[in-house]
């Protein structure tokens, strides 16, 4: 089981950029309704067969958060959801909701949106004979993909956290800066957990495929967390990536973001050219895998 990872939400991140403007159908801040009833029944089907069977796949590779927010979101069994109705559970089991929009947006209005804990969807969902592949971020990748971690208190706070500290990087600049550590944590991202490294980041959640090569391949880098190493870490947009990073912890992550002057890691790092991709630096922290684990050593 396996398609290609959806590329992230935010418009550095894309190749193919945002419209200028939002389009016909959304408001002025790029919601817009997600106008459920356009779902087919075999639309319903294929998400609870799919996500059941991504759920599943995932068990040993993702983190229990992800697993436990996958049954309390009822995501494996409800089929597309309505968002007018299951913001309801989401709010009283998260403090956050979801949001329809057009596909990728631009940065302003993306972090916004999660400084209000408003997560943005897109507003369509993969086509063709499977769920297996979807060459944009799609609804399941990002109500599967995501929302199932934020159950977890400090992943929600680092998250509003970090669109407030995306609207200050606009103003600054620094949006392509500060773009990496969304990519390398919330969409890429492996924690340990009980000793062993686990996966949460959306990509990962998305592509078992690519999960199982960043928990157990000898060919990435894994890397403990350094915020300005990976600020600076370039990535591919159409392969499986070749450096992870990994965290202690979600509240490990909280700290770093409410902590660390943000401005002061720019300045150290905005005139220094991008590690090329999959390459080491001076300076590297490689995580060492357990025997047990992979093929890593």
């Amino acid at each position: 089981m396996s398609f290609t990872t959806p590329r992230p939400k935010m418009d550095f991140m894309n190749e193919t950029p945002p419209h200028a403007a939002p389009p016909e159908g959304a408001n002025p801040d790029w919601s817009m309704p997600q106008n459920w009833e356009q779902f087919s029944a075999s639309d319903h089907q294929r998400w609870s067969e799919f996500a059941a069977r991504q759920a599943k796949a995932l068990e040993g590779l993702a983190c229990d958060t992800f697993l436990d927010g996958v049954r309390a979101l009822e995501l494996d069994r409800m089929g597309v959801p309505e968002f007018a109705k299951w913001n309801d559970r989401l709010r009283s089991l998260t403090g956050w909701e979801v949001v329809a929009v057009p596909g990728v947006i631009p940065n302003e209005p993306f972090f916004k949106m999660l400084s209000e804990r408003r997560f943005p969807v897109a507003n369509f969902l993969r086509q063709g004979p499977s769920f297996d592949y979807s060459d944009e971020p799609d609804m399941f990748h990002d109500v599967f993909g995501h929302m199932p971690m934020f159950i977890d208190p400090a992943f929600g706070e680092f998250m509003s956290a970090y669109g407030r500290a995306g609207i200050r990087a606009e103003r600054l600049g620094m949006s392509d800066w500060l773009g990496r550590l969304y990519l390398h944590t919330v969409e890429f991202g492996l924690i340990k957990q009980r000793g062993e490294l686990r996966a949460y980041g959306a990509g990962l959640m998305s592509s078992h495929a690519e999960a199982v090569h960043a928990l157990t391949s000898n060919t990435p880098r894994r890397l403990q967390f350094d915020l300005p190493r990976l600020m600076r870490t370039d990535w591919p947009f159409d392969e499986f990536q070749p450096t992870y990073f990994v965290i202690e912890s979600f509240e490990a992550l909280l700290e770093e973001m409410e902590t660390t002057s943000l401005a002061h890691v720019y300045d150290e790092v905005r005139d220094l050219p991008l590690i090329p991709i999959g390459e080491a630096a001076p300076g590297d922290r490689p995580y060492v895998m357990s025997p047990s684990q992979g093929e890593c050593a």
